[in-house]
Order: structure tokens, then sequence, then C-alpha cells
């Protein structure tokens, strides 16, 4: 219905509220009924003269001035915005369902301890070879010492 007032395309009013032309045809598409509630943000945002409650509930006038709900009626908008329509209709038959927002905690920022690494080089007398043994295939094997 905005899209409608507003004479825009998918993809203008998509970029007019700041979402990705894809969510715009999600929320346009058989499939998904209703915008999240970023989206409707960002639309009443945008447009600030559209009714939140209508955006939220499809109750109410959909514009907050009064000048505009008249010309909605007369461009048939007359109807609240999550009405049982020809090209949208509801499968749902149960109760309505009521959702709990639950506000997430305001993260805190672990202070990192920090780890100072110390090397150690040490210094050791060269090594020297005591004995070399080889062993062959036959299960034998001989030794050999340097000479000192």
């Amino acid at each position: 219905m905005i899209m409608d007032r507003e004479k825009l395309t998918a993809g203008a009013f998509a970029e007019s509220i700041g979402v990705a032309q894809a969510t715009i045809s999600h929320i346009l598409g058989p499939r998904n009924k209703y915008p999240s509630t970023e989206v409707i943000l960002r639309l009443h945002q945008r447009y600030n003269d559209i009714n939140l409650e209508w955006l939220l509930t499809g109750q109410g006038e959909m514009s907050n001035t009064p000048s505009d709900s008249d010309s909605s009626i007369e461009s048939g908008f007359d109807y609240p915005l999550f009405a049982e329509n020809s090209v949208n209709p509801s499968k749902e038959t149960g109760p309505a369902e009521n959702r709990k927002e639950i506000a997430l905690e305001t993260p805190v920022n672990a202070t990192k301890e920090i780890v100072k690494q110390e090397i150690i080089y040490k210094e050791r007398s060269p090594r020297k070879i005591t004995e070399i043994r080889i062993f062959f295939d036959d299960n034998t094997y001989e030794t050999f010492k340097p000479e000192k």
C-alpha cells in the first residue's frame, strides 16, 4: 500500500528504506505474509507519517496526518493492513499467538589477561657420537664406535 501511495517499484522501495530487494520480494510473495520488526522500523523511519500501530497490527489509519487518511480512502486503502485478501489468504485456523520480546543483556567485555612469554636459551656442551649401529635385512647388525 505504501509502495502504491509513493508510486515506487519493489526495488526503489527497498532502496528507500535501506533493505535488500529480496527482502521486499519475500514480503510481497505468497509465503512470507509479515515483515520483520527491523523492516517495519526502517519503513517507519523513512515514512514517519505512517501510523506505527497500523504497521505493527494493521489496525487504525495508515497515515498519522488527517489529510492523508481521506486520500487513502479515495485510493482504495480503507482496509486494514493484514486483512484477508485473494492475493494473500491466511491459512491459520488456530488461536492468535502472542510473542514476548526478550531484551538482550548488554555484553560484558571481559578484560583479557596479558600473557608474557619469556624464552631462555641454555647453551649445552656439544654432543658427541658414541656409537653407530647398522641393521641388515637378515636381522644382523654391526656396531661402530669412534676412536677416542
